[in-house]
């Protein structure tokens, strides 16, 4: 239900070939990434994060070629991962992987998840963006293992890049990645601020109420991920000192309200 037009794949090179995300564990999707390989050798699976729609496929595809597989393992007790996913070591952000005739770079890129990775093209100056920013729609926050700061972070730190294109997970590619990127950051500020004002208006609130004001342009099938994004949202006022929570931060039952205005004469 949530990958929109489906789940990208991409296939990448000439002689010695890589893929981005395998995507789920269906044999019809792994027979059209091998009929797409055109008989030429598989050397590189590369996997932006481990949910059920980019990572799942990785297992029968590696089975098939023997590729190496590139990635960041799964989060211990988050939600929604793949457990059956297992990259070939250890990768750090910044590595770079030399593939044949390209490089890929890796950029970790936490918020959606905590273990999520951008590959950068880095001859093409082409970024495969996996969740993390996507074509039509803005990514779902999932925390507590997903994080609105570490997002809005990850976010800034692609700005610096000089990107030509963004290759999403989900949608078609985008030739203006600086307004993309802007734009989100810009969409993820506004409803901030929607979330503070409903504060204001309705005091402490539990997610349920919050969410029919701070999401109220959502459709109604949505509005249980919209909550999760609204958390993370809360979460991030919290740790910037700007709301309070009666209760724990992941209990569906906890108030939340705007923390009251400093003192003048206490700003910092």
């Amino acid at each position: 239900m949530m990958t929109g037009p489906g789940t990208n794949t991409y296939v990448l090179g000439d002689r010695e070939l890589a893929v981005v995300d395998p995507g789920p564990d269906l044999a019809a999707h792994t027979d059209a990434i091998m009929q797409a390989l055109s008989g030429k050798p598989l050397k590189w699976i590369f996997v932006t994060h481990t949910h059920g729609d980019h990572s799942p496929g990785t297992q029968a595809l590696q089975a098939l070629t023997g590729a190496s597989v590139i990635g960041f393992a799964p989060p211990p007790d988050a939600l929604y991962q793949d457990a059956t996913f297992k990259p070939d070591r250890l990768f750090r952000d910044g590595e770079q992987i030399a593939c044949d005739g390209f490089s890929m770079r890796l950029i970790h890129t936490p918020g959606h998840v905590s273990n999520h990775v951008c590959f950068l093209l880095e001859d093409d100056a082409l970024l495969f963006t996996g969740d993390h920013i996507l074509q039509g729609t803005t990514p779902v926050i999932l925390p507590p293992d997903g994080d609105m700061r570490d997002y809005l972070a990850s976010l800034a730190q692609l700005q610096t890049l000089s990107l030509k294109a963004l290759a999403p997970g989900h949608g078609d590619i985008m030739h203006e990645p600086e307004q993309m990127i802007t734009t989100l950051i810009r969409h993820r500020q506004r409803r901030e601020q929607k979330i503070v004002t409903a504060l204001q208006d309705l005091g402490p609130a539990a997610l349920d109420v919050l969410v029919t004001q701070a999401y109220d342009d959502v459709a109604a099938h949505l509005i249980p991920w919209a909550k999760k994004t609204l958390l993370a949202h809360l979460i991030k006022l919290v740790r910037d000192g700007r709301a309070s929570a009666e209760g724990s931060l992941t209990d569906e039952a906890t108030l939340w309200s705007l923390s009251p205005e400093p003192l003048a004469g206490n700003r910092s």
